[in-house]
């Protein structure tokens, strides 16, 4: 491990940031990439995938839209297998649970040759403190189509711990996991958690994911985005994940951190002040 050198793609993402503290706090060498970052990798530009792999032992690799757009199978697909043929076997793919779209990119890495590990993901704690939604939660009201259906919202942070020891760790080869928080929340109650945490008046609405969909278009979103989202919404958000898995107990030997201290956490550093 310690002159083990690892690839983590969107390396200034929700997860790839955390990924890369993880990796470099446990004396990892880390080249953290992203279309931006001091080493190019961009997942629609193939010309800079080689440069990202050269010299790594092993690789994160989220896909920067979604796992299961269109177009994740082909590219997670090609750079794996451009990885094993530039000796980077060691593949850690972040996944999602309970999404049918994603089975064609898993299926994709399990074919290239690597030794993988998968991980299929609840709703990140993260959704409420950065990306889309941050500002809506600032202020005030957060309206969103996911009912009143119950998640297990894992914190990112549990994510970044499990993906260093399964990078390191070749027990984990092969192997599927299932990452989600303790306990279920509905969006409602993770919100009044925010709101309780901060001190403020935030509010949860529930949308139709039509209703929703109309929404994304009038703020430009173009129509293959707005398909491929209202699609995922309607698949993941209906209540087929509210159950909880014990991946990170797997992985870790502990329980996953829980929404409150999230909640917290992120008040005490001013994440929801406008």
């Amino acid at each position: 491990m310690r002159d083990m050198k690892v690839l983590v793609t969107g390396g200034s993402g929700r997860t790839g940031r955390l990924v890369a503290e993880a990796a470099a706090a446990a004396g990892l060498g880390v080249r953290a990439v992203s279309r931006s970052a001091a080493v190019p990798f961009d997942w629609d530009d193939r010309s800079t995938w080689a440069a990202a792999l050269d010299g790594v032992d092993a690789a994160y690799l989220a896909y920067y839209s979604d796992i299961g757009a269109p177009t994740a199978a082909d590219a997670i697909g090609a750079l794996a297998r451009q990885a094993v043929a530039s000796g980077v076997r060691r593949l850690v793919l972040l996944s999602a649970r309970g999404e049918e779209l994603a089975l064609p990119a898993e299926r994709a890495l399990g074919e290239s040759g690597a030794d993988w590990t998968i991980l299929r993901c609840s709703w990140f704690a993260q959704n409420f403190s950065e990306g889309p939604l941050l500002e809506a939660v600032r202020g005030g009201e957060l309206a969103f189509p996911a009912g009143e259906i119950r998640e297990p919202f894992i914190d990112a942070r549990d994510i970044a711990d499990v993906v260093v020891t399964a990078l390191t760790d070749e027990r984990h080869s092969g192997r599927v996991y299932e990452l989600t928080g303790p306990r279920l929340l509905t969006w409602r109650e993770a919100v009044a958690e925010v709101s309780r945490a901060t001190g403020q008046e935030i509010h949860y609405v529930p949308v139709p994911v039509r209703d929703y969909a109309t929404v994304m278009r009038e703020i430009g979103m173009p129509d293959p985005e707005v398909e491929f989202l209202t699609a995922l919404f309607t698949d993941l958000l209906d209540g087929h994940n509210a159950r909880l898995a014990d991946g990170v107990r797997q992985v870790l030997g502990r329980e996953p951190r829980d929404f409150t201290a999230f909640a917290r956490t992120d008040a005490a550093a001013g994440t929801w002040k406008g």
